[in-house]
């Protein structure tokens, strides 16, 4: 890849990250202010009083202003998961990713180094892009007369290495955004719950009767904020840990690969 084409790819990357959160704010918004905020959902069509019984769209609403942002929270969170099922199955390339590292055990076990690099190529993939890396650095070793054997050896790490390094970014880009959403969806969550609490006491504590509207609104709020929060960083915390230990299978398969190319280039080589 080159200096060129891996800026622009970077900065495609970026600008996908900040174009899905503006997109999902505006959907999320639009939701809230248009669909949830229908007076349709409420009692009288007033949408600042009580919602219809029953009606969900209207109680969501009455969570107030922080609701579109734990919508938002929600909506690049599926976002992201999309993004990274997408990713890892292409990174997985087109195979059982058992099955190609046993074939490729087995070709290069009989020296049959071509046959194992048109195999890459057919799987295609972050494994195979690493192996073939290593076939290829392999081949070239094996007829190197100028190099001793710890030498060449070093030589075939290194290119694993090097490979593995530019496969690795792929692998973990845009876990940070599941885990930052596991983090804050809760937090923003309470930040809705403590100012629906607020409005709940303020309205006890008018004098006389306790407005009940304003009473009624405020423990809604506080309730379906928490709903809201709680909901948006579990779904995160599980989607990271399912990434994560599907991540962890793919660098143990492209470990496991480099290591036995290397063993049998280090038992073939000549001294």
């Amino acid at each position: 890849m080159s200096k060129n084409s891996g800026s622009f790819r970077q900065k495609f990357e970026s600008l996908f990250a900040s174009g899905a959160i503006l997109i999902a704010f505006l959907v999320a918004y639009y939701l809230f202010s248009a669909i949830m905020g229908d007076p349709v959902n409420f009692e009288g069509g007033n949408p600042k009083g009580q919602p219809l019984p029953g009606n969900y769209m209207g109680i969501l609403y009455k969570g107030g202003q922080i609701v579109p942002i734990l919508m938002t929270c929600i909506l690049v969170l599926c976002i992201f998961i999309t993004e990274r099922f997408i990713t890892l199955n292409r990174v997985k390339g087109t195979g059982n990713l058992a099955g190609f590292v046993s074939n490729i055990q087995t070709l290069t076990a009989k020296d049959k180094i071509e046959e194992a690099i048109v195999a890459c190529d057919v799987q295609k993939g972050s494994l195979a892009n690493v192996v073939k890396a290593g076939l290829v650095r392999y081949r070239d070793l094996e007829n190197d007369q100028t190099l001793e054997k710890d030498q060449k050896i070093t030589s075939m790490k290194q290119a694993l290495e090097e490979a593995s390094a530019l496969e690795m970014p792929m692998l973990s880009k845009n876990m940070v955004i599941l885990s930052t959403l596991a983090s804050i969806s809760v937090l923003i969550g309470l930040i809705g719950t403590v100012l629906g609490m607020i409005k709940a006491f303020a309205a006890l504590a008018q004098a006389g009767a306790p407005d009940a509207l304003a009473l009624a609104t405020g423990i809604s709020e506080a309730l379906v904020n928490t709903a809201f929060g709680i909901t948006g960083s579990t779904l995160a915390i599980i989607a990271f840990n399912f990434f994560s230990s599907k991540i962890d299978g793919f660098t143990f398969k492209i470990d496991e690969a480099g290591f036995s190319l290397t063993q049998t280039f280090a038992a073939k080589i000549r001294k």
